[in-house]
């Protein structure tokens, strides 16, 4: 295979980890990522252009002559980026946008499942304002409501209060014209990430990320502040379930459609008491900060990954690990996920650990650099320390060496990252 150039089309420390990895890559040459941080500049050349227009993304690649488009947000897959650069014959590490539905579109998904009988919550879809669902007598609560559109992991309302429920219901409604109201699953959560295209599917070590702000799941929804892998929930037997009633269903489904799945399926498991894994959610990308656990645990070529899923050839491959544990915790800024404080001084970022087969280092998401080279935080999730280490818990060590080192005014982090994985 030729060296490739390749774009990476995002801006957070999952682009910044897909950077990192291509840099070890044999076979690539030279990196582009749009519009990137200030991490992947290191890396490559940052190209700021707005990737929510496909014409930008499009009219990048030509003129670049790139030989891969590494898609990491969801939103330019819902916008078609994948057709477009289809018909240029660019190959996309991305799904088109009839799959990026699993993503876009809750009921769309949920049909899918149902047809094919994968493990899933049950639901119903809601199209009329009422002060009385009867709905909510059919599921005991906690009520789960989901919007049906990408809303940036606000879409969704869990509550035991049946006045919030209405309101949320009612509320959908009035936005969107309907609503989904599915069945609380009682468990555990983890991810699969599944690289994937018509000729065979690999799953990635399964992960767990912690979603909620403060320490023992406490606190509002984020995008995630930390995340580890492999993930003990995720034990042999319900890794082969969840292959053999999701991710092989799936796959047969997906490889023998006329535009077949190329890319990363997300799939969001909640695991019960009983070891039995449904389906909370698929997104079709890699995830964040799933991506920064993983990636390092691949010890197979990425740029010949990515590149043979993009092209249909990933049964050509023998994807490999590393016999390593890694973990990674998020450093996000005052006032975060309400109202970020941004423009604050970064300092004690300079840091890593290289002592045998554990390494430390940071992941940057949400940082830039003034004219004078000073670090400064940018948004909501500001950077992420990583750890890789032989052991869970030496991963999570390192992981805390780093991020206490650091300094940024009114930050926050949680302290017990993989604390599930300790407690039994």
């Amino acid at each position: 295979m030729a060296l490739l150039d390749v774009l990476i089309i995002g801006n957070g420390g999952r682009e910044h980890a897909l950077a990192l990895g291509l840099n070890d890559s044999n076979y690539v040459n030279n990196i582009h990522i749009a519009p990137g941080n200030v991490g992947t500049s290191e890396i490559g050349t940052n190209h700021n252009i707005n990737i929510l227009e496909s014409l930008n993304i499009t009219k990048l690649a030509s003129d670049l002559s790139v030989d891969l488009v590494v898609i990491g947000p969801e939103m330019p897959l819902v916008n078609g980026i994948a057709d477009d650069l289809k018909k240029l014959n660019i190959p996309c590490f991305g799904p088109v946008s009839i799959w990026a539905n699993l993503e876009g579109s809750k009921r769309y998904a949920k049909e899918l499942m149902q047809s094919l009988h994968i493990p899933t919550a049950d639901y119903v879809t809601i199209t009329e304002v009422s002060d009385n669902h009867e709905i909510l007598h059919h599921f005991t609560p906690p009520w789960v409501i989901k919007r049906d559109v990408l809303a940036g992991g606000k879409g969704v309302t869990v509550t035991t209060d049946k006045n919030i429920a209405l309101s949320s219901i009612n509320e959908a409604i009035k936005m969107d014209g309907y609503v989904l109201v599915e069945e609380f699953l009682e468990g555990e959560e983890a991810s699969i990430l599944v690289m994937m295209d018509e000729s065979n599917f690999v799953c990635l070590p399964p992960s767990q990320d912690h979603k909620r702000l403060s320490d023992g799941d406490k606190g509002p929804n984020t995008g995630g502040m930390g995340a580890y892998a492999p993930a003990p929930i995720v034990t042999p037997s319900i890794l082969q379930r969840a292959q053999e009633e999701i991710i092989e269903p799936m796959h047969h489904y997906l490889r023998n459609q006329d535009s077949p799945y190329r890319g990363c399926l997300y799939v969001g498991l909640m695991i019960d008491p009983n070891g039995a894994p449904k389906v909370v959610e698929f997104n079709v990308r890699l995830g964040d900060p799933e991506t920064q656990v993983t990636i390092p645990l691949i010890a197979s070529d990425l740029g010949e990954l990515l590149f043979s899923v993009a092209t249909g050839n990933l049964s050509d491959l023998e994807v490999m690990f590393h016999n390593l544990c890694s973990a990674t915790v998020v450093l996000a800024s005052h006032n975060y996920p309400i109202n970020p404080t941004v423009g604050d001084l970064i300092s004690g970022n300079d840091v890593a650990i290289e002592e045998g087969e554990t390494h430390a280092f940071i992941h940057y998401a949400g940082t830039t650099k003034d004219v004078d080279g000073n670090y400064l935080s940018s948004g909501g999730r500001v950077l992420a320390a990583t750890g890789i280490a032989p052991t869970l818990r030496e991963a999570v060590e390192a992981s805390y060496q780093i991020i206490n080192n650091i300094n940024l005014k009114g930050s926050q982090f949680r302290s017990d990252i993989a604390f599930k994985a300790f407690r039994k």
